[in-house]
């Protein structure tokens, strides 16, 4: 999940709003800021398709459109793939910025929208975008050294208790297993439990 330019330069954005003087503007400013407008599109439902089609880096979304609105559009498009919005409304309710926080937008301007508006919260939501993204990666990264470690630590006992040798050794023949085929040792540790059955009875030669 996620944009697909990552921490790279924001170039391609999206916009969805219902009105049409509304999408003028803004895809003007946009232009003008060297931006790539991907598509303009009429409510909340086009907006999620375009989203699938052509992955845009950030999505400006109005929050009142038909058939689907701007917040449940950003659940989808942030939810499903990623990718951060800027809500863009008349409306400044504070229960539409509690929402919108938690859903996935990153911004939020009021109509009419300047161009030096636009820029600066595109900046800031891009920032903040991607330090989100960065450490949601680290807790992923953190969660998964998590797991490795139990798998490991579950293959070590199977090792142990049917091989008849100590922790060190189980752990010495993890580590040798991992080397000689150049393999992680969690990954040679998932192999030994997805292959639990064959160790019973076998001699402690069984894993070089």
């Amino acid at each position: 999940m996620g944009s697909s330019n990552g921490n790279s330069r924001l170039r391609r954005i999206l916009i969805a709003d219902d009105e049409h003087l509304v999408v003028e503007g803004l895809t003007r400013s946009l232009t003008d800021l060297h931006y790539t407008v991907t598509a303009s599109c009429k409510n909340g439902e086009e907006a999620v398709q375009a989203c699938r089609d052509d992955r845009p880096d950030l999505v400006l979304l109005d929050i009142q459109m038909p058939k689907m609105n701007g917040l449940d559009a950003t659940k989808v498009i942030y939810g499903e793939m990623g990718i951060p919005v800027i809500i863009v409304s008349a409306f400044s309710d504070t229960e539409y910025l509690k929402t919108g926080a938690d859903v996935g937008v990153f911004g939020y301007l009021l109509k009419p929208v300047t161009r030096d508006d636009l820029e600066a919260a595109m900046t800031i939501a891009w920032a903040r975008y991607n330090e989100h993204r960065a450490a949601r990666d680290e807790i992923d990264q953190l969660s998964r050294r998590l797991e490795d470690r139990k798998i490991i630590e579950r293959a070590k006992w199977i090792l142990v208790e049917r091989l008849a040798i100590n922790e060190e050794s189980a752990m010495k023949r993890l580590q040798k297993q991992a080397r000689d085929n150049r393999r992680t040792l969690a990954d040679v540790a998932r192999s030994i439990l997805e292959n639990a059955d064959l160790f019973v009875g076998s001699p402690p030669s069984a894993i070089t």
